[in-house]
């Protein structure tokens, strides 16, 4: 049976925690695992603008022994001229797996519902899986092992990344914490899944208003930017109700006096985050961008190994 990875729960906790030892693995051996040799095509689709996706899934592809082949989805069919379970059928035949960044999630359903080959939710409207595990690799890193350790999100919690931080932190049993001013809290739907999957793994889930509340002695703070593609014209407006959530040194120190901070990138220092945190010692958001493609090569050569 063909796996996808289209949200963060589409893999169980010992799942996730076998992705995350073999990233480990091929960051000290970056071609010990080549399943693509041959070499094989990995279609990489993207709807969206892009700098760290881009370029770690190519240089991930062709590490593992394959051809990235970039699709830019406006000057494809894709444009609206051909429907996307079409296009699945065409890529199937010719390419060993489909990674798409873009915007409704319904469609890397319908991609994957018409595929053979492992389709790759690269960032979607509602998740954004791919760069939670490269946190999560990042915190082991620089914290050991993940359950038990408290994870808090600041900012807008009503978007991919506090969707993806709620359940990939439930699963990997960790005790993730958001807060986010009001309108901006995260889908009831959202919480409710993470808490659930929190029940078995012994992590849990709370959110807040209050981000003093939130961070208070946590492990890692992260946050994301307040005007994600497509709200610029909205910025003004969140810039205002977002006021009060930008973390800096004072916020930051409510947290562990060894706790990193993390950032998925790109960044937007004076908003979400301060220059001093973002810059400072604690920050380590160099490692966590490097491990993007120890993360999705992994990613890949698992759901080869799981899909063949």
């Amino acid at each position: 049976m063909v796996r996808h990875f289209l949200k963060d729960d589409d893999v169980t906790p010992a799942e996730q925690a076998a992705i995350l030892r073999l990233a480990h693995e091929l960051k000290k051996s970056p071609y010990s695992a080549r399943p693509y040799a041959g070499p094989k095509t990995v279609a990489l689709i993207f709807d969206k603008t892009s700098t760290r996706t881009r370029v770690s899934f190519s240089v991930g592809v062709s590490d593992l022994g394959g051809t990235p082949l970039i699709i830019d989805a406006q000057t494809s069919q894709m444009a609206g001229k051909e429907s996307v379970a079409d296009t699945a059928r065409v890529l199937e035949r010719q390419v060993a797996a489909i990674v798409w960044r873009t915007y409704a999630q319904a469609g890397l359903e319908e991609m994957a519902a018409n595929s053979n080959v492992p389709v790759v939710n690269s960032l979607s409207d509602d998740y954004h899986p791919c760069q939670i595990l490269a946190d999560l690799m990042t915190v082991q890193e620089h914290r050991g092992d993940l359950k038990g350790l408290k994870l808090a999100y600041v900012g807008d919690a009503a978007n991919n990344m506090a969707n993806s931080y709620l359940i990939g932190g439930a699963l990997a049993g960790m005790h993730v914490s958001v807060a986010a001013p009001a309108g901006y809290a995260p889908a009831a739907a959202m919480v409710s899944r993470a808490a659930e999957i929190a029940a078995t793994t012994g992590g849990s889930v709370s959110v807040y208003v209050d981000p003093a509340e939130a961070i208070l002695n946590a492990d890692v703070v992260t946050t994301d930017t307040w005007i994600s593609m497509g709200q610029e014209a909205e910025k003004a407006k969140r810039i205002a109700d977002f006021a009060g959530y930008t973390i800096d040194e004072s916020l930051m120190s409510q947290a562990k006096s060894d706790a990193i901070f993390l950032h998925c990138l790109p960044a937007y220092r004076g908003y979400e985050v301060s220059a001093g945190v973002i810059d400072g010692p604690q920050s380590v958001i160099w490692d966590e961008a490097e491990n993007r493609l120890h993360a999705q090569k992994a990613l890949l050569v698992w759901l080869n190994e799981q899909s063949n």
